[in-house]
C-alpha cells in the first residue's frame, strides 16, 4: 500500500486566502485542501477541524485568550453572569467596574425591559446641564 504523502498546513496570510479562494466548500473540504489532515494506518484521511479552526483564529489575529491585566495577582475572572442574591440585590463586582474604568460616585440610569434591566452611565456634564 503506497502512503499517502501529508502537505504542509497552510497558516497565516497564506491560510486566509486558501478559505477565501474555497469559499463553495464545505469546512471540512477546506480544511482538507489547507492540508489539517492526517491519514491513518488504514489510508483513512481524518480532518483535523480543531486545528484547521485554530489555524484560522491566530491567522485573522483574534485574540482568545484572556488578557493580563498587569496587577500581577491571580483571582477569578469575570464570568459575565450574576445572580440575584437572597436579599433580592444584583451585585455587579469589582471585575467589571475596573474593566469599565468606573469610579465612586458614577451613577446610572436604570431602564427596565420586560426581560432585561438596561444600565445608562450618567455624565456629569449632562446631569449639571439637567
Amino acid at each position: 500500500m503506497a502512503k499517502k504523502k501529508n502537505i504542509e498546513p497552510l497558516e497565516g496570510e497564506d491560510l486566509i486566502k486558501k478559505v477565501k479562494d474555497l469559499e463553495n466548500l464545505t469546512k471540512e473540504e477546506k480544511a482538507r485542501a489547507c492540508g489539517y489532515y492526517t491519514v491513518t494506518k488504514n489510508g483513512v484521511e481524518r480532518v483535523n477541524m480543531m486545528k484547521f479552526l485554530n489555524a484560522l483564529i491566530d491567522a485573522e489575529g483574534i485574540q482568545l485568550d484572556g488578557k493580563q491585566n498587569g496587577n500581577g495577582r491571580g483571582g477569578r475572572s469575570a464570568s459575565y453572569r450574576i445572580s440575584v442574591q437572597s436579599n433580592g440585590n444584583l451585585l455587579i463586582g469589582a471585575a467589571y467596574t475596573k474593566q469599565m474604568e468606573l469610579q465612586p460616585g458614577d451613577e446610572f440610569e436604570i431602564s427596565l425591559g420586560r426581560k432585561h434591566i438596561h444600565l445608562r452611565q450618567i455624565d456629569r456634564e449632562e446631569e449639571e446641564e439637567s
